[in-house]
This record gives structure tokens, C-alpha cells and sequence, in this order.
């Protein structure tokens, strides 16, 4: 898997983020990179959701 670093330099994580920065993040971040998957209570928030990744 492929690390964007300027992406990952210029999309900090927020501090104290609520679930829907993270999951906007997390999409994002799979959007612009391949470093790892999204996995986790995330994956599981964003499918019941029935949003699409």
C-alpha cells in the first residue's frame, strides 16, 4: 500500500473528533490514499449508515 504524505500533511486529524469528522476523514482519507483501509467501529458506522465508500 501507498502513503500519500502530502495529503496526510495537509488533512490532520481534528482533536476530540465527533463520529462524523471522523467518518468524513476517513472517506477522504481512502479517496486520496492507500496506506491502509478503513476498519473498525468506523466501517461499521459508515455501513449502517448505509453510506458508500
Amino acid at each position: 500500500m501507498k502513503l500519500n504524505v502530502d495529503w496526510h500533511k495537509n488533512n490532520k486529524m481534528p482533536k476530540n473528533p465527533s463520529i462524523d469528522e471522523r467518518i468524513k476523514w476517513h472517506l477522504a482519507h481512502v479517496k486520496n490514499c492507500e496506506c491502509r483501509p478503513i476498519e473498525g467501529k468506523i466501517l461499521e458506522e459508515i455501513n449502517k449508515r448505509g453510506m458508500k465508500i
